[in-house]
């Protein structure tokens, strides 16, 4: 049952994470500017969900990238100037990285969790935690449709999961902390806005959510080390001279990863 399980993750984790790209490229703009609705190379980006669901590359490009040249040696040209076929146009991100992120990150939660009900919940919030660090990563933005849901999702699913047997977590202290990770990152943000960014408030509503629901310790915890990891990119950047102490960093990314930790030792311990 555990191997299923697992595999049963993974399959989850490799499906949703290979829609990440399309749909960073999209969120990826300026606050002034609106979501992109066309890929790099002009085609208006089509199919599921009015075109935020598909694959690293659009259909035209797609078609672009796969003709090969085939040219007989018998017809081909006498020696020339070489004749070279443009660049197929590029993908819309990494399309690598972002998918085997949400695996990795699905097949842990599944390890630690095991057949809970809050796996569901779970598995449905990461494949969206990974693609707002993403799109942070890229433009030092979380964008709202993608924030605000994730907090409403993670108190419907655990909700939901409270409701059933066999559960490990709280539903209230969730709740609880949510509200108390969000206000914390609420004050830093009154209090030195240049430093906290609004949507990283918004977010954490949804990440103390998820942490709340193993307890005030696991709130904690998984806290504490998104700061921890955000402090030691940004040293590692100072000591390799590739940023100030001023220079600003996407600091979602290290929320989220802080969060996962605590989710996971939350699990375990349940």
């Amino acid at each position: 049952m555990d191997a299923v399980l697992l595999a049963l993750a993974a399959v989850w984790g490799a499906a949703t994470g290979l829609l990440i790209p399309r749909a960073a490229y999209r969120f990826a703009v300026e606050p002034e500017e609106p979501w992109r609705t066309a890929c790099p190379a002009g085609h208006p980006l089509t199919g599921p969900a009015r075109g935020w669901l598909g694959p690293a590359r659009c259909a035209p490009c797609a078609d672009q990238a796969a003709r090969v040249p085939e040219t007989p040696a018998s017809e081909a040209p006498a020696p020339a100037a070489p004749v070279r076929e443009p660049p197929p146009p590029p993908a819309y991100a990494p399309t690598t990285l972002a998918p085997l992120v949400t695996v990795l990150a699905c097949v842990a939660l599944a390890a630690a969790t095991g057949a809970r009900p809050e796996l569901v919940g779970w598995l449905v919030l990461a494949p969206v935690a990974v693609l707002l660090a993403v799109v942070d990563r890229r433009v030092h933005r979380l964008p709202d449709p993608l924030t605000l849901p994730l907090a409403a999702a993670a108190v419907l699913l655990l909700g939901g999961a409270a409701l059933l047997p066999g559960h490990a977590g709280s539903w209230t202290s969730g709740l609880l902390g949510g509200l108390a990770l969000g206000g914390f990152y609420l004050l830093l943000f009154l209090i030195n806005p240049n430093g906290m960014g609004f949507g990283d408030v918004k977010l954490a509503l949804a990440l103390g959510v998820a942490l709340g629901w193993y307890g005030w310790t696991v709130l904690f915890v998984g806290g504490f080390a998104g700061f921890l990891f955000g402090a030691a990119y940004g040293l590692a950047l100072v000591l390799l001279r590739r940023a100030g102490r001023r220079t600003g960093i996407p600091f979602g990314p290290f929320m989220i990863a802080g969060a996962l930790t605590g989710v996971l030792l939350g699990a375990l311990a349940g």
